[in-house]
């Protein structure tokens, strides 16, 4: 599975952002969730099986981490959507904006509407 099927889910996503805070066990994390162990659990193959998540034994328990750098891919996709740098709204371009706002709204004021000019014929 790649880590955009895995981020489809929000219960995967949710996972996610909570493993960024530090390596977690799986009953911390299904108590954080309306769901079973068993539940979570597969959420949580699933984010290892994307590269999403890594897994390491410690004693009986299983701890999971995050993985950044299986969210390549998705970083990629996202660097290639994002406006060219330098097309930022300047200060210059909302002040000219505002000024053709205000020129419209005065023209639209000056203009009669159908309504008054059919009570003044």
């Amino acid at each position: 599975m790649d880590a955009f099927t895995a981020l489809a889910d929000p219960t995967r996503r949710a996972l996610l952002v909570r493993v960024r805070r530090g390596p977690a066990r799986v009953v911390d994390l299904a108590a954080d969730h309306a769901m079973s162990r068993p539940a979570v659990s597969k959420h949580l193959r699933v984010l290892v099986e994307a590269g999403l998540l890594s897994v390491s034994e410690r004693g009986r328990e299983r701890h999971y981490a995050l993985r950044a750098e299986g969210l390549a891919a998705v970083r990629r996709l996202l660097d290639e959507l994002a406006p060219p740098a330098g097309t930022r709204l300047t200060g210059q371009a909302l002040d000219a904006l505002d000024t053709e706002v205000r020129r419209t709204v005065r023209q639209r004021r000056a203009r009669p509407t159908t309504h008054q000019h059919e009570e003044t014929a």
